[in-house]
């Protein structure tokens, strides 16, 4: 019989209070340091990095900038360069190097209204191919950048003539798994979800989930498409099982009632890609494990392949504030460790125990 120790445990290790409201946290990579993104009370941008010290978050630094920022990833740059990129509520695209960052490596306007969502994807020896970063804007459009290639994105993904222009809210790479190949997710304020080949610059797949996306995340990027959790506005998430796509059907996907408000974020554990995490609007994290079936395939009636979805399992949940816990970042060299931000303006450092027995 098991007891309630041998779950995995999710233990608040550091809370440390902000003086602004924080969008975005990120851990970065190959250190005990990660970097708050968010809006100061005047309205401008504040960029933080902090230490993990003695059991405390240690400020290193702080830069302001003129617009507030909206998220930020590491992935489009190498573990040597570690360089940041950002979405500001102007549209603004930028790169910076964190150990001078006065000015922007890189910098674009890339959309007309907020950048909502990023994802980089090619760097920190994660995914084939060019390093890449994807935006998502409340103007409608999905655009692929790359850094060295300045001003014209490489993909621009908008409503056709005449189609109503829907907020993007979430943006996802994925299926990078060799030189040609790359596929990018975007979900949509309507429940669309859209699934971009690059290689082919064709929609793939689109579905819709009747409900806000609020985010789409591939349990790993450098691999052949295996599955996509995708998180909606009234509490429900959907595990899709990317391997086998039928021609009317889509993916086989299956669906969790999880939180009973909106899921603000999922993100997999980099150790384990079938172990994720979502954040809650009610200030909750709940910690699932994917259950594959006996066989992730079938036949339809006419012979044709058919996906069938797994099975999703609560390990653990907790209650850490009384606002929403908007943005969520595993380590991704130490297993276990990971860092959320609330809208209480509030960052913690949480470790969640026992990740390798699941």
């Amino acid at each position: 019989m098991s007891t309630p120790f041998e779950k995995p445990q999710i233990i608040s290790h550091i809370q440390k209070s902000l003086n602004y409201t924080i969008f975005d946290c990120k851990w970065i990579p190959c250190s005990a340091k990660l970097v708050c993104l968010g809006n100061l009370a005047r309205g401008t941008g504040v960029l933080q990095i902090y230490e993990v010290q003695g059991g405390e978050l240690k400020l290193n630094r702080e830069i302001e900038k003129a617009k507030p920022f909206k998220c930020g990833t590491f992935g489009a740059t190498s573990l040597q360069q570690r360089h940041l990129a950002t979405g500001d509520f102007d549209g603004n695209l930028h790169i910076w190097d964190l150990e001078a960052a006065t000015e922007p490596l890189y910098s674009v306007k890339a959309h007309k209204e907020i950048v909502n969502s990023l994802d980089g994807v090619g760097g920190l020896g994660v995914g084939d191919g060019a390093p890449e970063i994807v935006t998502g804007s409340r103007d409608g459009t999905v655009k692929v950048w790359d850094p060295r290639q300045k001003d014209t994105p490489v993909a621009n993904m908008e409503p056709g003539a005449g189609e109503a222009k829907r907020d993007c809210w979430t943006v996802a790479f994925g299926h990078a798994f060799n030189q040609q190949d790359r596929c990018v997710c975007a979900g949509y304020d309507n429940g669309d979800i859209k699934l971009f080949d690059l290689r082919n610059m064709a929609v793939r797949w689109e579905t819709n989930i009747k409900n806000g996306v609020c985010c789409v995340e591939f349990d790993r990027k450098d691999i052949n498409m295996n599955k996509l959790v995708a998180t909606s506005l009234e509490g429900t998430f959907h595990v899709f099982d990317m391997r086998t796509q039928h021609p009317t059907k889509g993916f086989a996907s299956v669906s969790e009632k999880g939180h009973k408000s909106t899921i603000w974020q999922v993100r997999h554990l980099p150790q384990n890609r079938d172990v994720f995490m979502t954040a809650g609007g009610a200030g909750n994290l709940h910690l699932w494990k994917y259950d594959y079936p006996a066989q992730r395939s079938g036949e339809d009636s006419e012979g044709g392949a058919v996906g069938v979805a797994g099975t999703v399992n609560l390990l653990q949940n907790v209650t850490l504030s009384t606002q929403p816990i908007a943005s969520l970042d595993w380590s991704p060299d130490k297993q276990g460790l990971c860092v959320c931000s609330a809208f209480d303006q509030s960052v913690r450092v949480l470790i969640v125990t026992k990740l390798n027995r699941v």
